[in-house]
């Protein structure tokens, strides 16, 4: 215990130093990242500087440092706000999690992009020389060595496997010897008889053979779990991969660039991480081995009675383990309604923010559009303002001759109220579409949203450039929201606009179809530009993938959002005869009956 206290003793004072250190550098860009060094600080900095290193590349003007820790000195850093983020194991990630508010933004990629495995355990060894420990039960009175009790792959995991085979860590082994940081102590206990078996981190025997640090046959794996998608021995099931996570009071801004930065992360520029896994089966391993934010509760009733039973009767006994047995399971359920509550609180947060956030992205694509359709509105505008402008200095020729004549002055007048309504309507279309708003879905008429779109969108910017409807006749009803269409169709043309132009020198075709396929009905914009080969036709709906200099990837990706949300897909194919032509569906209002109607052939030949 003396021996604890002066490593804490140490752990702390090389803490407060490199607070002091650091107060005394400047602070204006630069984000320390706290790292778990369970293998030393040289190994630390070869694993995760490349990630460092790409991180203040993705992210100008940030100064990216590591600080590598160890279990005591991770939570110390953590509690006194000396790191920004910290890269951990899952069960350190837990406790954090639970004690300071840490919330993950990305989880350590294992496995491949589609499908990311568990990819931490742990591996109990013994030399290949020492007979009679087989399964984990062997362990029983055996000497066995750990890097820390409060290593997470290092001992918890598997102390869970041990307690589930009958072995009780702390009361069944004869010696239990935590050697410290880093790992490969464990082994060299095991090689050299102090210890009869350790524990390690999944992998890291592979590891240590691959570099000639262990023979092939040195050691051998106790209680090893059959090949699973790790390609490395175990002796306990798995769990997530490392986290890379945020502390409370790390600015909102700084995390979602590092999160977006770190799931974009080349694998040529190091690890490579992917989207927050769920860590469940952790809080499970803790709740079950009750440490870390679930410690065991106090001695209960039932202990004391049965500690104390030579001194009551049998009856009174039995009935107050009932009573104390009532209030034990009360508690539990007490309490996990409390976790209940908060987990839906929490998941209703999470909701009221996702749908925040989508309605201003909705919202700035909106905005977007309309800012790229500019010229064309002013183009609108500039036609009736014009028209105004004729009408009212003819009538003030009217109003200069000897004999005014009345009728003509009042069909003026008429003619200018008229053209102001014109341009009143065309702001009002403008203005409803960029106007901020719930989704309201109703029964709409495709052809009727296709043409109030078309007039929305006004005359294309180059008098060579036209675009043609072909709408079918006798569609069913979908149900949808207008606004949210419109955005989808604006899009479509904006991009059709642009291709067309860039493909024929300003001049071109573009068409707008509708019809039935597949009982979906369908919307077509085709353009008559120089196309797009086959991986951007697969990508273009990707976010932030693009082609377009300048362009932010996002207008296609959110089309896509849209059309899901409706139930409906959207892809594209190659033009006929040339261009691109952009494909969405949406399923027919309910109650809506499906005619059968005929599908143009081009739709039927490119329609998969």
């Amino acid at each position: 215990m003396l021996a604890i206290m002066w490593k804490l003793l140490i752990v702390s004072c090389v803490v407060l130093i490199s607070a002091a250190t650091a107060r005394a550098e400047p602070e204006l860009d630069t984000v320390r990242v706290g790292v778990l060094a369970y293998r030393g600080s040289e190994r630390a900095a070869h694993d995760w500087e490349p990630t460092l290193s790409y991180l203040e590349r993705a992210i100008p003007g940030r100064r990216f440092v590591m600080m590598p820790l160890d279990l005591a000195g991770m939570v110390l850093a953590v509690a006194d706000r000396q790191v920004d983020f910290v890269i951990t194991n899952p069960g350190s990630y837990v406790t954090l999690e639970a004690r300071f508010a840490v919330t993950r933004i990305a989880t350590l990629e294992s496995g491949t992009p589609d499908t990311p495995i568990a990819a931490v355990g742990s591996t109990v060894i013994r030399r290949a020389d020492r007979a009679g420990i087989g399964k984990l039960a062997d362990l029983k009175g055996k000497r066995l060595a750990v890097v820390s009790t409060d290593a997470f792959g290092g001992f918890q995991i598997a102390w869970r496997e041990m307690e589930e085979a009958g072995v009780r860590p702390f009361t069944d082994l004869a010696e239990l010897t935590a050697v410290g940081f880093p790992m490969e102590g464990v082994v060299e206990a095991v090689r050299a008889g102090s210890a009869d078996a350790g524990v390690l981190r999944a992998c890291l025997l592979e590891e240590m053979t691959a570099r000639g640090r262990i023979a092939p046959n040195e050691f051998v794996v106790v209680g090893e779990k059959p090949p699973g998608e790790l390609p490395c021995r175990v002796s306990s099931r798995l769990y997530p991969d490392w986290p890379f996570a945020r502390l409370a009071h790390t600015p909102r801004d700084l995390a979602r660039r590092v999160a977006a930065a770190l799931l974009t992360m080349p694998e040529t520029e190091g690890p490579t991480w992917t989207a927050s896994l769920d860590y469940t089966s952790v809080h499970e391993l803790f709740r079950t081995l009750h440490i870390g934010p679930y410690p065991k509760t106090p001695p209960t009733l039932e202990e004391v009675l049965k500690e104390n039973w030579q001194w009551l009767a049998v009856i009174a006994a039995a009935v107050l383990w009932w009573v104390v047995h009532s209030a034990r399971v009360e508690v539990l359920v007490r309490r996990r309604t409390a976790e209940l509550e908060r987990e839906i609180a929490e998941r209703e947060r999470a909701e009221a923010t996702a749908l925040r956030l989508r309605e201003e992205r909705d919202q700035l694509s909106r905005l977007g559009i309309v800012g790229e359709m500019a010229s064309n509105i002013a183009h609108e505008l500039n036609q009736p303002l014009a028209a105004i402008g004729n009408f009212a200095g003819g009538m003030t020729r009217i109003l200069d001759a000897p004999t005014p004549d009345l009728g003509m002055l009042r069909a003026g007048a008429r003619s200018v109220a008229e053209q102001a309504e014109r341009a009143a309507a065309i702001i009002q279309r403008t203005r409803g579409f960029v106007s901020r708003r719930d989704a309201q879905r109703s029964a709409l008429s495709v052809n009727a949203v296709v043409e109030e779109t078309l007039s929305l969108f006004g005359a294309p910017p180059d008098p060579a450039l036209s675009i043609l409807t072909e709408p079918a006749d006798g569609l069913p009803e979908v149900r949808a929201d207008k606004v949210e269409l419109q955005q989808v169709l604006l899009n479509l043309l904006q991009n059709a606009v642009e291709a067309t132009r860039t493909g024929n020198n300003g001049g071109g075709e573009i068409v707008l179809r509708t019809a039935l396929s597949g009982g979906m009905v369908l919307i077509e914009v085709r353009d008559s530009g120089p196309g797009a080969p086959e991986e951007s036709r697969r990508r273009m709906f990707e976010p932030f993938f693009t082609t377009k200099p300048g362009g932010l990837g996002l207008g296609l990706s959110i089309c896509r959002t849209i059309v899901e949300r409706h139930g409906g897909r959207i892809w594209a194919v190659p033009g006929v005869p040339r261009g691109l032509a952009v494909r969405f569906t949406l399923p027919p209002a309910a109650g809506e009956t499906v005619s059968s109607l005929s599908v143009p052939s081009s739709i039927q030949e490119t329609n998969t």
